[in-house]
C-alpha cells in the first residue's frame, strides 16, 4: 500500500488515501485493544442500516497497526459548513437527522455505554464527593440500548459525490441512552468554539427528537467528568467546567 497521500492527521493517527482504500495509520505507543476495539465497533455498526465505509482490514504496515476502509470521495459536512455559510441551518437539519438516524439503529454487541462512563468517571481525577454524586445520577438515568456514536459531529460526515452521507470514526461507540451521545455533540461544538452553532443543534435536536432540552443537561456533568479522561490539558480544564454547570 502506498502511503504518500495524507488526508487526516488525528492525535495519534494519520489517515492516508490509496486509490479506493483508506489507510488510517496509529502511531507504535496506540493501544492494540483500543484499534481492535474499533475495528470491531466498524464492523458491528457496517451490518445496521446506517452508511458506514466498509471495513477491508487490520493489519501492520511499516511496524504498525493499521485500520483500512473504503475511501469515500466525497467533502465532510464540517467543509461543507464552512464553505456555504448560507446553508448552515440546511446542513445542521441533515446532522441531526443523521444522528437520530444512528439512534434508531440497535447493535446489541457493543459495549454499553453506563459501563464506559462509570469506568471513566473512576479515572476521572475528582474528589471522591464528585464521583460519587456523578456515579449516582449516572445510574438514575433510563437505561436504553440505542447506538450512540461517542464522537458524532460535522466532520466524522462525508457526504458523497452523489449526495449520499457516510458516518466515519466508530470507535467511541456503545449502545446506550441517545441524550449522552447529544450531550456529547452539543460539548463537542463548545470545544470547536461555535457556542451558536451548539446552542441551534440541541433546540434542533430536542424539537425534532420530542426530547426535553433539561434532561439532555442532566447528562452534561457525567459526559463533561467521563470525557475528561486522557483529553489535551485545555480541554480537560474545559470539560471539569462543566462537571459543575449543572447543580448535581
Amino acid at each position: 500500500m502506498k502511503l504518500d497521500k495524507i488526508i487526516a492527521v488525528r492525535t495519534s493517527k494519520t489517515v492516508y488515501r490509496d486509490g479506493d482504500k483508506a489507510i488510517k495509520i496509529f502511531d507504535t505507543d496506540y493501544s492494540k485493544s483500543n484499534i481492535l476495539n474499533e475495528a470491531l465497533n466498524h464492523a458491528r455498526v457496517e451490518e445496521t442500516a446506517l452508511n458506514v465505509p466498509k471495513l477491508i482490514e487490520v493489519s501492520i504496515i511499516e511496524g504498525k497497526w493499521a485500520i483500512v476502509t473504503e475511501f469515500v470521495e466525497g467533502k465532510t459536512l464540517a467543509w461543507l459548513m464552512e464553505e456555504n455559510p448560507d446553508r448552515y441551518d440546511e446542513y445542521l437539519e441533515l446532522f441531526v437527522d443523521l444522528q437520530m438516524s444512528v439512534h434508531a439503529q440497535k447493535a446489541p454487541l457493543l459495549n454499553k455505554l453506563k459501563d464506559k462512563m462509570n469506568r471513566k468517571i473512576s479515572e476521572s481525577g475528582l474528589d471522591a464527593t464528585t464521583r460519587y454524586e456523578l456515579h449516582t445520577r449516572l445510574e438514575s438515568m433510563p437505561k436504553n440500548l440505542k447506538v450512540c456514536h461517542g464522537d458524532f459531529n460535522p466532520s466524522n460526515i462525508i457526504i458523497s459525490e452523489d449526495g449520499t452521507p457516510y458516518i466515519l470514526d466508530w470507535s467511541h461507540a456503545t449502545q446506550g441512552n441517545a441524550s449522552a451521545d447529544v450531550a456529547r455533540t452539543y460539548l463537542l461544538f463548545w470545544l470547536a468554539g461555535d457556542i451558536t452553532g451548539a446552542e441551534k443543534y440541541l433546540d434542533l435536536f430536542c424539537k425534532k427528537s420530542d426530547t426535553a432540552k433539561q434532561y439532555v443537561q442532566k447528562w452534561l456533568p457525567i459526559v463533561a467528568a467521563s470525557q475528561s479522561v486522557k483529553s489535551k490539558p485545555e480541554e480537560k480544564e474545559f470539560l471539569l467546567h462543566w462537571v459543575n454547570v449543572v447543580d448535581l
